[in-house]
């Protein structure tokens, strides 16, 4: 099973996947890191780690469906089967989808649905949980389809949260759950326990 990652900036959920992987606690091999931003440290410790990586932008291609194509060329000609986001900023294109039938995934820092859609990513998100006064916070893997955080959930882990708590504080705590939890559905993902068709 081949992975590939799609990171804005540090991806720090795929470096913990990609080390599971590199340590045999995850039976995948992750092969490609494409970033929308030059300066990514997400290329940097991808490069390092012997996966491939490319910068695909709107500067590198600035028509939408020009990009999508060159995305999705990059996923076949690497033989991906799960793209999975880290942070990645972007909408995933239709050419994109297509070339992994859909099998792609994203970890959102909230129990969606509440908290998602467009505008609601990092630190918005936990501000939102503050002001809501919810007792509990978490994270979604979910599908990803053209919308912001609509796809379908595949997994869910519920984070409590106190009156008392900063948005640091509950910021600190999701954060802090993040990648044990990708890794641990990515193996129910990998045995047929969650589908992803």
């Amino acid at each position: 099973m081949n992975f590939a990652f799609l990171a804005s900036y540090n991806g720090s959920t795929a470096h913990a996947i990609t080390d599971a992987c590199l340590n045999g606690d995850l039976i995948a091999s992750p092969v490609l890191m494409i970033s929308n931003n030059a300066n990514a440290k997400a290329l940097e410790w991808s490069e390092n780690k012997g996966l491939k990586t490319a910068c695909l932008n709107n500067t590198t291609h600035p028509e939408a469906h020009d990009l999508d194509a060159a995305i999705a060329e990059k996923l076949r000609s690497n033989k991906i089967n799960i793209v999975i986001l880290s942070g990645y900023m972007k909408l995933i294109g239709p050419r994109t989808m297509e070339a992994v039938a859909g099998k792609i995934i994203n970890i959102h820092p909230a129990l969606l649905p509440k908290h998602g859609g467009k505008g609601m990513y990092g630190r918005y998100v936990h501000q939102a949980v503050k002001a809501n006064g919810d007792d509990k916070t978490g994270c979604t893997i979910h599908l990803v389809n053209s919308k912001y955080d609509e796809g379908r959930i595949l997994a869910q882990h519920e984070v409590p949260v106190s009156p008392t708590d900063s948005v640091d504080d509950i910021e600190e705590r999701v954060k802090a759950a993040e990648p044990d939890f990708y890794i641990a559905t990515l193996k129910k993902i990998l045995k047929g326990d969650i589908t992803l068709d």
